[in-house]
């Protein structure tokens, strides 16, 4: 595979306890279909409930600008931004590859970490009872679903202890 910016040959390389093609000249690397999700689950596990679809409005992609080719299809890359972030990453629409430039996956967690604690505050219960959906419909395994929902729980617990130390504390010595 030819990388999609300069046309070196892209190498296979760990990434994030995953293999992913990456360009030793521009630094970037391809994922595979579900790969990106999949590292960051692993570089966060917080974030696991965090799932970005790239593909669901066609109206948001963009012929990429630089006129970049699929690594795997060769079909023209799409640009589109990650989620509601100003973070630009291309995707194929066939085989649902992404390339992200060097850096972004960086970009793309602080995004996510912050986009969590926003989402969890102010929509606790709806991401709640979405997870807890997704446990019965999917898109992943039951075991990641399942996952997910207690992250979710996780990061309640932590955020409600943080924002209300005096309660948590008092509800920790009642007895069990």
């Amino acid at each position: 595979m030819k990388c999609p910016k300069c046309e070196e040959e892209l190498k296979e390389v760990p990434f994030q306890g995953i293999k992913v093609e990456s360009c030793s000249s521009c630094k970037g690397y391809w994922f595979e279909k579900d790969e990106l999700r999949i590292a960051k689950d692993k570089k966060e596990e917080m974030l696991r409930f965090m799932d970005i679809d790239l593909w669901e409005s066609d109206e948001k992609f963009r012929i990429s600008k630089e006129n970049l080719l699929c690594p795997e299809c060769s079909l023209p890359l799409y640009e589109v931004n990650y989620g509601d972030s100003n973070i630009k990453v291309e995707v194929c629409n066939m085989c649902e590859g992404i390339w992200l430039d060097q850096g972004e996956f960086r970009k793309v967690i602080k995004y996510l970490k912050d986009e969590a604690g926003d989402k969890i505050m102010k929509e606790y219960l709806k991401t709640l009872a979405e997870e807890t959906g997704e446990v019965f419909l999917g898109p992943e395994s039951l075991e990641d679903e399942v996952k997910d929902v207690l992250t979710v729980l996780s990061l309640l617990k932590y955020r409600f202890a943080g924002k209300h130390p005096f309660i948590s504390e008092t509800i920790s010595k009642l007895p069990k």
